[in-house]
C-alpha cells in the first residue's frame, strides 16, 4: 500500500505563485509514475501533469510553460510548482500513483493510488 498526502493548496490572487508538494509514505517505488490531476466544480477530474522516472516531464496543454512538476526520491516526495495563476485554475488537485513504471500516463484510470486532494483558489 502507498499513501499519499498533498498540501501546499490556497488562496492566491491571478498571477501568482503556489508550490503544491505531495508526501508519499509506505510501500514507495520512484520508478513508477507519479501525476498531478485536479478537478473543479462540477467538471470531472482532469490531468496536469506526470513525471516518470528519469526524469521525463508531461503537461496538459492548459498548463503548459506555467507549471513544473519534479519529484525527489530521497525524499519521497513530488512537487507542483504553479505560477502565472489563472481564475480558471481553481480546483482541488490530487497527486496520485500510477498502475505502470517509466510511462507518460494521463488517463485517471491509469492511476491506483490517490491522496485526499488540496484546494487551490485564484481570485480574480
Amino acid at each position: 500500500q502507498v499513501q499519499l498526502v498533498e498540501s501546499g493548496g490556497g488562496l492566491v490572487q491571478t498571477g501568482g505563485s503556489l508550490r503544491l508538494s505531495c508526501a508519499v509514505s509506505g510501500r514507495t517505488d520512484s520508478t513508477y509514475t507519479m501525476g498531478w490531476f485536479r478537478q473543479a466544480p462540477g467538471k470531472e477530474r482532469e490531468f496536469v501533469a506526470a513525471v516518470t522516472w528519469g526524469p521525463s516531464t508531461y503537461y496538459s496543454d492548459s498548463v503548459k510553460g506555467r507549471f513544473s512538476i519534479s519529484s525527489d526520491n530521497a525524499k519521497n516526495a513530488v512537487y507542483l510548482q504553479m505560477n502565472s495563476l489563472k481564475p480558471e485554475d481553481t480546483a482541488v488537485y490530487y497527486c496520485a500513483r500510477g498502475r505502470r513504471r517509466y510511462r507518460p500516463l494521463t488517463m485517471r484510470d491509469d492511476y491506483d493510488a490517490w491522496g485526499q486532494g488540496t484546494q487551490v483558489t485564484v481570485s480574480s
